[in-house]
C-alpha cells in the first residue's frame, strides 16, 4: 500500500464535541440530540437528521453560519483527536506509506485540523473541495492528490455508505474502522463484511496490515465476526443500511 486516506469524523476526531455544541445552540441537552444520532444511525440515516428532527424548519447549514457569527462555531484541539491518531499516522509515515486525511468537513475545520500539525503529508476538506462523500467526485479527487494507483490506495472510515462502498465503487482499497455510532452499529453487517478489505478497531493496526501476511490476519478477523449480525435485528438493520448505498 503507497497511500493511505484518512477520514476525519469518528475517524480521527470524535465527534462529540461537535454535537454538544449543537445541543447548547438548540437549547436542549446533550443526551437528547445524542440519542437523535442514534436513531438516525440505526436508520441508515444522516447524523444531521436529528438537527431537522429538532427543529424541522431549521436550515442547518444557515444555523452553522449563525453559530460562527456569534463566536460558537467549531473548535478542535489535541483533546478531540483519538488517542491512536499519531501513533498510527507517524509510524505509517516511518514506513514510507503517504498519509492524506481528507473527509467531509467545512473550511474552518480544515484551517483547525492543519493547525494541529498532524503527522500527515496533506490535510484536506470536503468543503474546501467543493465536493462531498459519497459523491463519486470526491473519490477522484482522493485519487488525484493520492499520488498512487487506485489498488495501491487506502481510504479508512467509519461510516459505510459515506466511506466504504463509494470508495470501494472507486476502486479504491477500503478498511472499515469500528469506531463511533456508525462504526460499531454497522461493523458486522454482511454488506460490510463482504465489502471490506480489511475491518479494524484500531488506527494502530493498520501498519501490521500492509503486507501480505498482514492481509490473511485481516481475512481471518473478518470471518470470524460475520455471524454477529444473526438474529431479530438483522433484517431490519440490512434494509436500512442498503437503503443508503
Amino acid at each position: 500500500m503507497e497511500t493511505i486516506v484518512f477520514d476525519i469524523g469518528e475517524t480521527l476526531v470524535r465527534d462529540d464535541r461537535y454535537w454538544a455544541s449543537w445541543a447548547n445552540w438548540l437549547g436542549v441537552p446533550p443526551h437528547t440530540l445524542s440519542a437523535l444520532v442514534g436513531a438516525a444511525v440505526v436508520q441508515g440515516r444522516d447524523g444531521a437528521d436529528a438537527l431537522r428532527i429538532l427543529r424541522p424548519d431549521m436550515d442547518v447549514t444557515e444555523a452553522y453560519l449563525a453559530r460562527a457569527a456569534s463566536g460558537r462555531g467549531e473548535h478542535l484541539d489535541e483533546s478531540d483527536l483519538y488517542p491512536d491518531v499519531r501513533p498510527a499516522l507517524a509510524e505509517l509515515r516511518a514506513l514510507g506509506v503517504r498519509v492524506v486525511v481528507a473527509g467531509n468537513r467545512t473550511v474552518r475545520a480544515g484551517e483547525l485540523l492543519r493547525a494541529l500539525d498532524l503527522p500527515a503529508d496533506l490535510v484536506v476538506t470536503s468543503d474546501e473541495w467543493g465536493v462531498s462523500k459519497p459523491d463519486p467526485e470526491f473519490f477522484t479527487r482522493v485519487l488525484e492528490v493520492s499520488g498512487a494507483e487506485p489498488q495501491s490506495t487506502l481510504y479508512v472510515g467509519d461510516h459505510p455508505a459515506d466511506d466504504l462502498f463509494p470508495a470501494k465503487s472507486s476502486g479504491l482499497r477500503a478498511a472499515h474502522l469500528r469506531r463511533g455510532p456508525y462504526g460499531h452499529w454497522w461493523a458486522d453487517h454482511p454488506d460490510v463484511v463482504e465489502t471490506a478489505d480489511f475491518r479494524i478497531n484500531a488506527l494502530t493496526e493498520l501498519p501490521g496490515l500492509l503486507g501480505e501476511a498482514g492481509v490473511a490476519a485481516a481475512a481471518d478477523v473478518g470471518a470470524g465476526t460475520e455471524g454477529a449480525t444473526a438474529g431479530s435485528e438483522a433484517p431490519v438493520r440490512r434494509r436500512a443500511l442498503r437503503a443508503v448505498r
